[in-house]
C-alpha cells in the first residue's frame, strides 16, 4: 500500500468511527417526572427543596436539582444507555439541624458513591460516577428521622449524561401476575361478617353478602323486633330499641343448594365490631371526584362481584365540599354533587354504605371548606379561597355539631376526619357523631401520635397509624410492617389503620397508573392488612379491576381472617434472616400465620431497591419458637388448599417480598 493509500484508508477509518460514534446529551434530574421515580413516602420536588422553596446547601443556591424529604428512594431503569451521573449533595439549609444524612448512588447492586455523613450547614459534596453498562440505578438518602418533619436534603445540579436519545425510565414491573385462588363455587356461600353492632334506636343496614349463581333468595331466623329482611336482595334494615345480643341464622339459597351462617347482632354502645371493608375515592380520582364517579363506583362494586364478598363502603374523600349553609349551617356539597341525598340513597339501595370526608381545619388539605372558621357564621373570604394552604389550622369557631347533624340527615355511614391530629378536635367530633342520631364509623387521619393511642381507642372507630401510603414496597413496609407496637390497642370498635390499599390502578403522587407493587408484594400487602385486622379500603377505580386484582380481593378465607369476630391483631413473633412471622389468634381457636420474606429491607443500602435478580428463600417454621403447640392441620389460605397435619415444623420456600399465608388448626 502506497503512502497516499495509507492516509486515505486511515481517513476513511477515522471518519467511519466518528460517523458511527454514539452521541450523548445531558438530562437534568428535575426535567424528569420525578415523582414517578420516587419510592419514598414524602413528596420529591424538582428545582426546589422538598418544601417548595429555594434549594440551598451550605449557603449556596442551586437552580437545578431535586429536593427530597426524610429517607428518599429514587429508582431508575437505564438499561445500559447512560454514561455518567453527577450532582452536588447535601442537607438543605431549611432542614433539621444536626440530623445525619448519608447519600448513595447504587448501580446493579454495587455502591458507586457513598457520601460522608452530612448535616445542615455542610458544604455540598460532589458526585460523579461512571454508569457504563448499568441497567438499574438507585439514588438513596438514608436518615433516621425518628418522626421529625422538615428533614430536607438535595440532589443539586443532578444530571445524567445519556447515550443517543435515551431517557431514564421507571423500573419495569413485569413479574408474572399469577393467580392463586380458585374461583368461588356456584353453590351459595355466605361471606358477610358473623357479628354486627348498632346503637339502640339508630338505623341498621346489614347486607348478607353471598357468592354463587343468581338468582338467590335469602331468609333469616330470629331477627329481633324492629328489623326486616328483603328476601330478594338480602338487605336487613330497621332499628332495634332494646339492648342485647341477638343470635340469628342467615340463609342463602339458589338452584344449586343452600348455605347458612350464624350472625350475632349486638345492640349497645359499640359499632364497627369488624374492620370496615370497601372503597375510598382519593387514590382513584383525587380532586376530580364527582357524583357520577361515586355512583359508577357503587355500581361497579356490585357488578364486579366485590359486594358478594363483603365489600360494602363507598367513601368520598376530599373535594366534595362547597359553602356552609342549609338548615344546619353545615358544609354543603359543591356543584360536582348536585343531588347529594339522592346519591346516598342510591348507594344504600344497592346494600352498600356511604362515607364522607371532612376536617376540623378551616380548609381541607385539597383546599375545600373545613369544619371551623375565624368567623361566627363559618363563611370563607376571598383571601381564604385564594390562599387555602395558609388556613390549615383549627379556627376559633367550630361546627362539629352542625356538620354531624347534616351527615346523619344525608344518611352517611362513615366519616374520614383529616388533620394534624390532636385530642380536643377528635373529642368534639366524637361527641357530635354520637349525638347525631345515626351510627357513623369515625375514622381519624393521619399519623395519629402513638403517645395518645388510648385516646384514639376511646374516641374513634379507626385511627391512622402513619403517613399517607404510596404504591411502593418502602411505603408498604413503613405503613404496615412496623405496626407491632400498635397491635395491643386495636380491636372491635377501634381499629389500627395503616391507610388505604395500593392495588389496582392508583394515583398516589402521579397520574393514574398500575400499582408499582410486584405481584408478590401485593399478596403480602393483602395478607398483612388482613392479619392486622386493618380497614380494607381499596383506592383504585373499581371498574378498571383486572382478573389478577379481582382475584386478590375476593379470597373469602383471607377476608375472613380480617373480619374475624375476635378482632385481635397479629403480632410479629419472629424475625430471622429476612423472614418475618406474624401470628393472629382467631375466634375458633385456630391461628392465622403469615410468613413474609421482607428481604432484610432497610438494613443495607441495596435492600431499598428491586434489582430483578431476587430469588425465593427457604424457611423452616418452627412452631415451638413462637410458643405454639406441637401438632396442627395446616391450610394454604391463598390456594384454599389443605396441606395436611404437621408436627413441630413446616418447611417452605417464600418468594422475595412474598408471603405464605397459613391457617393452623390444633389437633388433639
Amino acid at each position: 500500500m502506497t503512502l497516499p493509500q495509507t492516509f486515505l484508508w486511515l481517513g476513511l477509518f477515522l471518519f467511519g468511527r466518528t460517523a458511527f460514534a454514539q452521541s450523548t446529551r445531558a438530562v437534568w434530574l428535575d426535567e424528569l417526572a420525578i415523582k414517578s421515580f420516587s419510592e419514598g413516602i414524602p413528596a420529591v420536588l424538582g428545582k426546589t427543596n422538598a418544601a417548595g422553596d429555594s434549594m440551598r446547601i451550605g449557603g449556596s443556591y442551586y437552580r437545578h436539582g431535586v429536593g427530597v424529604n426524610s429517607t428518599s428512594i429514587l429508582a431508575f431503569w437505564l438499561d445500559g444507555h447512560a454514561k455518567t451521573f453527577s450532582a452536588l449533595v447535601g442537607v438543605d439549609d431549611q432542614g433539621q439541624k444536626n440530623l445525619p444524612h448519608v447519600f448513595y448512588v447504587i448501580g446493579d447492586r454495587n455502591i458507586l458513591f457513598e457520601s460522608r455523613v452530612m448535616r445542615r450547614g455542610d458544604v455540598a459534596q460532589p458526585v460523579s460516577v461512571d454508569l457504563t453498562g448499568i441497567k438499574r440505578l438507585g439514588l438513596l438518602v438514608r436518615v433516621v428521622d425518628e418522626g421529625l418533619t422538615k428533614v430536607y436534603s438535595n440532589w443539586a445540579d443532578a444530571q445524567f449524561v445519556m447515550l443517543d436519545n435515551h431517557q431514564p425510565k421507571t423500573i419495569p414491573n413485569t413479574d408474572e401476575r399469577y393467580i392463586l385462588t380458585p374461583s368461588a363455587p356456584q353453590t351459595p356461600r355466605i361471606n358477610s361478617p358473623g357479628v354486627v353492632g348498632a346503637t339502640p334506636h339508630n338505623p341498621v343496614l346489614y347486607t348478607i353478602a353471598a357468592s354463587g349463581e343468581r338468582p338467590m333468595s335469602f331468609a333469616v331466623n330470629g331477627l329481633p323486633a324492629g328489623l326486616s329482611l328483603d328476601a330478594k336482595t338480602g338487605i336487613i334494615t330497621g332499628q332495634v330499641a332494646k339492648r342485647g345480643t341477638y343470635p340469628v341464622t342467615l340463609h342463602a339459597k339458589n338452584a344449586l343448594g343452600e348455605a347458612t351462617k350464624m350472625l350475632k347482632i349486638n345492640i349497645g354502645d359499640t359499632i364497627s365490631l369488624t374492620p370496615p371493608i370497601g372503597w375510598n375515592g382519593w387514590n382513584s380520582w383525587a380532586r376530580n371526584i364527582d357524583q357520577g364517579k361515586v355512583m359508577a363506583s357503587a355500581d361497579a362494586m356490585v357488578r364486579m362481584g366485590l359486594s358478594d364478598h363483603g365489600w360494602s363502603y363507598i367513601n368520598i374523600d376530599d373535594a366534595w365540599q362547597g359553602k356552609r349553609g342549609g338548615p344546619f349551617n353545615a358544609i354543603q356539597p359543591n356543584a360536582k354533587f348536585p343531588r347529594f341525598k339522592e346519591m346516598v340513597d342510591y348507594i344504600h339501595a344497592l346494600g352498600l354504605k356511604a362515607g364522607i370526608y371532612s376536617t376540623p381545619m378551616i380548609t381541607s388539605y385539597a383546599g375545600y371548606t373545613g369544619g371551623s372558621s375565624d368567623f361566627a357564621d363559618g363563611h370563607l373570604t376571598d383571601s381564604i379561597v385564594a390562599n387555602k394552604r395558609a388556613f390549615r389550622y383549627v379556627g376559633n369557631y367550630r361546627f362539629e355539631t352542625n356538620d354531624a347533624r347534616q351527615f346523619a340527615e344525608w344518611g352517611i355511614d362513615y366519616l374520614k376526619y383529616d388533620w394534624r391530629i390532636e385530642v380536643p378536635s377528635a373529642e368534639r367530633m366524637s361527641a357530635a357523631l354520637k349525638q347525631s342520631g345515626r351510627d357513623i364509623h369515625y375514622s381519624i387521619s393521619n399519623s395519629a401520635p402513638f403517645a395518645s393511642v388510648t385516646d384514639w381507642v376511646r374516641l374513634t372507630n379507626s385511627y391512622r397509624t402513619g403517613p399517607d401510603i404510596r404504591d411502593s414496597w418502602n411505603s408498604l413496609f413503613v405503613s404496615a410492617f412496623t405496626l407491632d407496637k400498635w397491635a395491643p390497642y386495636g380491636g372491635p370498635g377501634h381499629w389500627n389503620d395503616p391507610d388505604m390499599m395500593i392495588v389496582g390502578n392508583v394515583t398516589t403522587g402521579s397520574e393514574i397508573h398500575p400499582t408499582r407493587l410486584t405481584p408478590d408484594e401485593q399478596y403480602s400487602h393483602v395478607s398483612l392488612f388482613s392479619l392486622l385486622a386493618a380497614p380494607l379500603l381499596i383506592g383504585c377505580p373499581i371498574e378498571q379491576l383486572d382478573a389478577f386484582t379481582l382475584n386478590l380481593l375476593t379470597n373469602d378465607e383471607v377476608i375472613a381472617i380480617n373480619q374475624d369476630p375476635l378482632g385481635k391483631s397479629a403480632r410479629l413473633v419472629q424475625e430471622t434472616d429476612g423472614i418475618q412471622v406474624w401470628l393472629k389468634p382467631l375466634e375458633d381457636g385456630s391461628y392465622a400465620v403469615g410468613l413474609f420474606n421482607v428481604g432484610n429491607f432497610g438494613k443495607t443500602p441495596q435492600s431499598y431497591f428491586r434489582w430483578g435478580d431476587e430469588t425465593a428463600t427457604s424457611f423452616t417454621f418452627d412452631f415451638t419458637k413462637v410458643h405454639l403447640k406441637n401438632r396442627y392441620a395446616l391450610r394454604d389460605v391463598w390456594r384454599q388448599k389443605n396441606l395436611g397435619p404437621y408436627t413441630g415444623t413446616f418447611h417452605t420456600a417464600i418468594r422475595h417480598h412474598g408471603v405464605v399465608l397459613l391457617r393452623m388448626f390444633p389437633e388433639k
